[in-house]
């Protein structure tokens, strides 16, 4: 099992706890601060989710004007864990 606590960068939330399974599988996600309906939504969504499958779907999304979003922000911390 990996895990990590991701500071994030550019978004409402300020930090993601994620876990991975020994099979890339996300087993618990959660974010702090944000949009709490939003992120209890996209939680719910990942878990039991491939990591490489939350990529595909999630990298590059922008929040409105902004450059970054917190499911790209979950891609960031999924390639932190990765590193």
């Amino acid at each position: 099992m990996k895990s990590i606590s991701y500071k994030t960068s550019g978004t409402c939330s300020q930090m993601i706890n994620l876990k991975v399974d020994d099979n890339d599988c996300i087993v618990d996600v959660s974010f702090e601060g944000g949009c709490i309906g939003n992120l209890q939504g996209i939680c719910s969504l990942v878990r039991g989710m491939n990591v490489n499958d939350v990529k595909a779907r999630l990298d590059g999304i922008r929040c409105g004007y902004k450059a970054t979003s917190c499911p790209d922000q979950l891609c960031r911390a999924i390639d932190e864990l990765y590193k």
